[in-house]
């Protein structure tokens, strides 16, 4: 039986601020085509039966109060695990549910609802499409079970099977003494002399990030526990050639998107865009896949401010372009976006007790999450039928009316929008906008 696994300190601060009104899951929305009307409760079907052969699907995450490894004294309590539930019953999990005729609809209120903390933190619902010819699974995920890339993982493993190469075997390691060698030492306080410098050094670039803000009450209205998802899909080709007219990465331009995309949206909404400057949070992975826990999240992220304000479109893409060379250069692990590293410098009990005012505290830190979600550039199949669309859908954090994730997939850029539905009612026209927006670049590059 697999043992039970402590969870890192960042799994642990998104089991610890989670409440009910501010649920911590990630998401996607894959859309399917149907070749009959019964493929969605086909779907739901291979679900069920093929999430018990995969044990990260299995896992429940239990608090616990034995002490955490390495820390002494009171504060070395109050963790969490992730261990096998024995009493996993799959379609606890896999739902199927009535026809409907919009798949973001229906999802967005399933987005709203907490998973079950006491059970395996995930579930797949099967929506079929009221026309026949489609349908759609919402997948939901904890942040502390799984992140991005890990959530992948597990939901291809009930998915249809692929053809993939064999990895090659991992060479063996030399088992890990139980005491230090008392050579290395200098050296790891060295490191952890670095790391104190570098908690500060974070900290203080936070604490400098909120002044002078200027954004807009739309992306930082009071929290309602509501959920409203949108979607838009743009043409990849499009999206590189803007990219080699203008120089930079195909990231530049996506983000570039959202920034004119928001100053549109603002603008027909009647709250103005000028002078708008919005602090995004870009995460970036810094998960190692042979560290001691590679299903524990891992992440930094880059700080930057989204010219909204600017109404020259290629202006803004330059813009956006150099504040991210700027990030790059100074890397992943400084700077006010790495807060989420400082997760590591906080212990157990530290995050069971802080947790709830930590979770409001995002709206300090950042105005607005743009998010990258790698897919693979293989089709992926449920049952046979090809999935052609999928949405990423990332948490919205206490205090913030909007998120935005983006994930490419055979040859279309997919974003998914979460919303506040009471702050956003007109999530709609902000999706609209980013395929406008993506028109105008594309005007703006040509001669």
């Amino acid at each position: 039986m697999t043992p039970p696994d402590p969870l890192a300190p960042l799994d642990l601060a998104f089991w610890n601020i989670e409440s009910p009104e501010h649920p911590m899951h990630l998401g996607a929305l894959g859309v399917f085509e149907a070749a009959s009307p019964d493929a969605g409760a086909h779907a739901a079907d291979l679900l069920a039966a093929r999430a018990p052969a995969v044990p990260g699907l299995r896992m429940r995450i239990r608090d616990t109060w034995q002490p955490q490894p390495a820390l002494r004294g009171p504060l070395a309590f109050g963790g969490a695990t992730r261990e096998p539930d024995p009493r996993f019953d799959p379609l606890d999990h896999v739902r199927l549910h009535a026809p409907t005729t919009d798949f973001h609809a229906r999802a967005g209120r399933l987005m709203e609802r907490p998973l079950e903390r006491g059970r395996p933190p995930w579930e797949a619902h099967v929506l079929p499409g009221a026309d026949g010819g489609r349908f759609a699974v919402l997948f939901k995920f904890h942040h502390a079970l799984a992140d991005g890339l890990r959530a992948l993982t597990l939901a291809a493993g009930i998915l249809d099977p692929l053809d993939l190469p064999a990895p090659r075997p991992r060479p063996d390691r030399p088992p890990r003494a139980l005491l230090p060698d008392v050579r290395t030492l200098p050296g790891r306080l060295r490191d952890a002399l670095s790391d104190v410098g570098r908690a500060l050094d974070i900290g203080a670039a936070a604490a400098l990030s909120t002044l002078d803000v200027r954004s807009s009450a739309a992306l930082t209205a009071e929290s309602s526990g509501t959920r409203r998802i949108a979607g838009a899909a743009i043409d990849l080709d499009d999206v590189h050639h803007v990219r080699k007219t203008t120089g930079g990465t195909v990231n530049d331009v996506l983000i570039a998107v959202v920034a004119g995309a928001l100053r549109r949206w603002l603008d027909e909404r009647g709250d103005g865009s000028e002078g708008v400057a919005p602090r995004a949070l870009i995460p970036v992975s810094k998960r190692r896949p042979r560290t001691a826990h590679p299903q524990g999240n891992r992440l930094s992220g880059y700080l930057m401010r989204l010219p909204v304000g600017d109404p020259d479109p290629l202006s803004r893409l330059g813009t956006v372009r150099a504040a991210m060379d700027r990030n790059k250069d100074a890397g992943p692990g400084r700077g006010a976006g790495a807060v989420a590293l400082l997760a590591d410098h906080v212990p157990a009990l530290g995050h069971r007790l802080g947790g709830p005012l930590v979770s409001g505290a995002a709206r300090l830190w950042f105005d607005v999450l743009v998010t990258s979600v790698p897919l693979p550039s293989l089709g992926l199949r449920l049952g046979g039928h090809p999935l052609t669309e999928v949405y990423p859908l990332a948490p919205l954090a206490r205090g913030h009316s909007l998120a935005v994730a983006v994930s490419t997939y055979r040859g279309q850029v997919h974003y998914g929008l979460v919303a506040d539905a009471r702050a956003v009612p007109d999530l709609d026209r902000l999706a609209a906008a980013l395929a406008d927006e993506v028109e105008t670049l594309l005007t703006a590059c040509r001669p």
